[in-house]
């Protein structure tokens, strides 16, 4: 599953938002990848989600596979609208 999300918080994906993603993330049974850019990170690597430094109003693909699929995507999205 894929879906673009627009990173609305003032301070882009930070350090709190990216851990709130991948604690989310840890406990699904599937691959979460963020996609930024030319750069694709696994959604459960804080160091990770930080190299990537979004901004606020930049748009992120996230892509998630297995078997927990749809439920990481829903929550994930939870988090960063």
């Amino acid at each position: 599953m894929k879906s673009e999300i627009t990173i609305t918080n003032t301070e882009g994906l930070h350090a709190a938002l990216a851990s709130k993603v991948v604690t989310v993330s840890k406990k699904y049974d599937a691959s979460v990848v963020i996609e930024y850019t030319d750069k694709v990170v696994d959604a459960k690597d804080i160091l990770g989600l930080m190299s990537l430094a979004v901004p606020q109003g930049e748009n992120i693909k996230v892509i998630t596979e297995g078997n927990d699929a749809e439920k990481a995507l829903n929550d994930i999205k939870k988090i960063l609208n």
